[in-house]
């Protein structure tokens, strides 16, 4: 018997421009209970629409969660974001998260785009301090937000106003010694390329990373469209390896699009 994703009925209460790409939203979403994992998402379903979209909780505190909402040109939410939602009811599915560092893991690198930044900065406040954390972010200039990762964390700010470079990135980075966990989310096809370059080239376990492709290059860019924790269930279920199922998950993304 399959069982429906838990929903709760959310008002925005706060909206705020922290850069001209990312828009901050304050949610009272009562029921609300968070996973406790530092990359959890949950499902937005906004006013006039029916398909969710996936977006990072940022931060939360009881019932009241925080989500930076990456912004562009068109978009199911990227309208609604850029006009005045406060007031407006919305509907939130049950947090999910996939963020787990083994136990031997000694330090942390978190790759992503802008679509990335708040995870990245969530993972870096609550594990930063336990963990030596290095964070490579590709992003938009104007969108460098200082203060958004803490002191603790070293910091690297790449390009991204054009195509995404993530891949080539990853392929020439220098690694940490021993025992360590990779976390990257970005444009479908850098994520795939990346994949195999940890599976075939670095030879990482899958239990030392967690690579997923957030968004797909198309002539309309959208968020995350897909929730990857079914996909990655049912491919283990079925005995798939690693590789066939982020590439379930690739092309379950790309028909959302």
């Amino acid at each position: 018997m399959s069982t429906r994703a838990q929903q709760h009925t959310g008002t925005v209460v706060a909206r705020d421009e922290v850069t001209p790409h990312l828009v901050r939203l304050t949610l009272e979403v009562p029921g609300f209970t968070s996973t406790g994992i530092a990359d959890e998402w949950v499902g937005l379903v906004v006013p006039g629409q029916f398909q969710s979209r996936y977006y990072t909780v940022r931060s939360h505190e009881g019932s009241r969660i925080v989500l930076d909402v990456v912004v562009h040109e068109v978009g199911l939410v990227t309208e609604w974001a850029l006009g005045d939602p406060v007031g407006q009811q919305v509907t939130i599915t049950e947090a999910k998260g996939s963020f787990a560092p083994p136990a031997d893991a000694s330090w942390l690198l978190l790759v992503g785009d802008l679509t990335a930044l708040p995870a990245m900065a969530r993972i870096a406040v609550e594990h930063g301090a336990a963990l030596p954390t290095r964070v490579v972010a590709e992003v938009p200039a104007d969108s460098r937000v200082a203060g958004y990762f803490p002191d603790t964390v070293e910091v690297s700010w790449l390009p991204g106003d054009g195509e995404s470079r993530l891949a080539e990135v990853v392929a020439e980075l220098d690694w940490p010694e021993g025992p360590g966990y990779f976390w990257m989310a970005g444009e479908s096809a850098q994520m795939r390329a990346i994949r195999k370059h940890l599976m075939r080239e670095r030879k990482l376990p899958s239990t030392h990373y967690d690579v997923m492709g957030y968004w797909r290059s198309v002539t309309q860019r959208q968020p995350r469209a897909v929730d990857p924790g079914p996909i990655w269930r049912a491919g283990k279920a079925a005995g798939k390896s690693d590789e066939e199922i982020w590439a379930d998950y690739d092309a379950a993304q790309g028909a959302q699009q």
